[in-house]
């Protein structure tokens, strides 16, 4: 089944994909690499990849296998730079 879902851009995230989000169809139940890689392909994020986190509806994601639904929101969390 394919679903819909709000992908929100952070940091470097946001520059190299010039977004701040969009919406992706992804399959469901998908895994967490799965995703990831569809993710970094779409918005060409490789050159981060190593270092981005995924979040799904708000909540870090750790889970293998996920389910989504339909709007929910995966956020595309690079590393932070500090000061």
């Amino acid at each position: 089944m394919n679903v819909e879902i709000k992908v929100l851009f952070f940091a470097k995230a946001k520059e190299i994909s010039s977004k701040s989000w969009d919406v992706l169809t992804v399959s469901t139940p998908i895994s967490y690499l799965q995703l990831l890689e569809e993710i970094v392909t779409t918005y060409s994020l490789n050159s981060i990849r190593k270092n981005i986190i995924l979040a799904v509806n708000e909540e870090y994601s750790n889970n293998e296998i996920l389910y989504l639904n339909s709007g929910d929101e995966v956020a595309v969390i690079p590393p932070l730079s500090g000061g």
